[in-house]
């Protein structure tokens, strides 16, 4: 008897208990795995380095001879360790630029290190950089420029067979490898074997470029391609380091190619209704060029001009990718390392303390009244927990109450991205003398946005969702 009237007060309880309140839809295109990994990465190195680099040239005419590429005093862990120092957490190596020159020595091409001076032919710089990714953790990738000025069959079916074979080396050689990088500078004036003309492609069409991705897809299943249009990751639409203040990770791309002319505002800015996730992706020069000239040496960007871009590329929830090109010593020049240096430490300094963590939260409703998508959430630290509302609500309120008065300078929002981007208009107010101000405004978050506070005093801060596609999911709130 006892038995049963204990499993009949578990009955009675499990039938009393409310019922847990379903997450929302996740509102397509979302995130995949790898593009999920890749926005956590947030910062990444870019190394430009060939035969440019003595020279002098931006982009080598592909006659340039082999023997000129002869580093002195080269060192990839050197590269590498001052990357991870600076807090990078990739690395994408120009491993053939449009010169054709090859820092590996393949078997493909006599244009390669194996017939330059250095260490006697027998010198292999992607090798180098992707062991050294290897020693210090670092995620290793490879940019192959399509376009090749020094390979006679450029522009004939015959070079596409070159270049799959290339990447072919490439991935079964060295690796893993995260990201494969190409760009849309294909076809112009060129050495060609010789033939000193100019040869011009249809971009849209000539590289194939579904058969080209489906074999390196083979070899490497997880890789995320960068180009104008992806398919993984897109370029922002210019190299200054600036991301849309409106940035959707969101676009259509059935009718984008690399180097298509005219799509750089909508690269820019994303589109909302995108039917496939390819976020934007901020390269950039820490110098004036993209490879080493002595002459720039006056000219590599300051701490404080990095850590703009990166409120610009980051802040605006993008990735970072920052060029720091080896020197003719084989070297990351001094004073490259010294603004690297100086920005990581602006970046510590400034989001060092977070000074909403673990502050109570009131929001102006939470879905279902279950505790598990409620405001506390937003200051737990945990980007896997996160604040919502029933699904017919699009707008509402956040206040974070901070405990007393001090100086604020950022503050940073992050969607939680797994169940889409949705945010479309919030603004920020800040309370102070108990009086609420407005202080900031913005469209898109995604990822991560972080806005200008510009050091004022406060107790209070408010963001309240004036707009969304679906109900907001927010997985962080930081103020710093």
């Amino acid at each position: 008897m006892k038995q049963l009237y204990t499993t009949f007060l578990v009955l009675i309880i499990i039938a009393c208990s409310p019922k847990e309140t379903p997450p929302p839809a996740p509102l397509l295109p979302i995130p995949a795995a790898n593009q999920l990994a890749w926005h956590e990465m947030e910062l990444n190195a870019f190394v430009h380095f060939t035969t440019n680099t003595f020279t002098g040239k931006e982009w080598g005419y592909g006659d340039e001879s082999p023997a000129i590429f002869n580093p002195t005093d080269y060192n990839a862990d050197q590269w590498v360790q001052i990357f991870k120092q600076a807090g990078f957490k990739g690395v994408i190596l120009t491993c053939k630029h449009h010169d054709g020159f090859c820092l590996w020595p393949s078997k493909y091409t006599e244009h390669s290190v194996k017939n330059s001076p250095w260490r006697d032919g027998q010198g292999d710089v992607v090798r180098d950089v992707m062991r050294a990714c290897k020693k210090y953790e670092l995620k290793f990738g490879v940019y192959l420029s399509p376009w090749d000025r020094n390979h006679a069959d450029y522009g004939t079916p015959a070079y596409i067979d070159y270049y799959r074979n290339q990447l072919n080396e490439l991935f079964t050689t060295y690796g893993p490898v995260f990201e494969m990088w190409f760009d849309g500078a294909n076809g112009g004036d060129g050495y060609y074997g010789g033939k000193r003309e100019m040869r011009n492609i249809p971009g849209s069409t000539y590289y194939d470029w579904p058969g080209t991705l489906n074999l390196v897809r083979e070899l490497e299943p997880e890789i995320l391609f960068f180009s104008d249009a992806g398919p993984g990751v897109r370029w922002v639409g210019n190299e200054r380091g600036i991301a849309g203040e409106t940035n959707w990770n969101t676009i259509t791309p059935d009718t984008l190619y690399a180097g298509k002319a005219g799509i750089e505002k909508l690269l820019n800015t994303g589109a909302e209704n995108g039917t496939h996730w390819i976020p934007a992706e901020v390269d950039v020069s820490i110098r004036k060029g993209w490879f080493y000239h002595a002459e720039e040496d006056t000219l590599v960007k300051t701490p404080q001009q990095l850590f703009d871009i990166y409120l610009t590329s980051v802040g605006r929830g993008s990735t970072l990718l920052l060029n720091i090109p080896p020197d003719r010593r084989g070297r990351v020049h001094e004073k490259d390392s010294a603004s690297l240096m100086g920005f990581r430490a602006m970046l510590d300094s400034a989001f060092k303390n977070n000074l909403a963590i673990n502050k109570p939260v009131q929001v102006s409703a939470f879905r279902g009244k279950d505790k598990r998508y409620s405001g506390n959430n937003l200051t737990d630290n945990n980007p896997q927990t996160y604040w919502t509302t029933d699904d017919e609500i699009t707008t509402g309120t956040l206040e974070i109450d901070l405990g007393k008065t001090q100086k604020l300078n950022f503050i940073s929002l992050q969607e939680y991205i797994l169940l889409g981007q949705r945010i479309k208009k919030f603004s920020v107010e800040i309370r102070a003398n108990q009086t609420w101000q407005p202080v900031a405004e913005g469209t898109t978050i995604g990822y991560k946005r972080i806005l200008k506070l510009n050091g004022v005093e406060a107790d209070a801060v408010r963001i309240t969702i004036q707009d969304a596609k679906a109900c907001p999911v927010i997985s962080e709130v930081s103020v710093f």
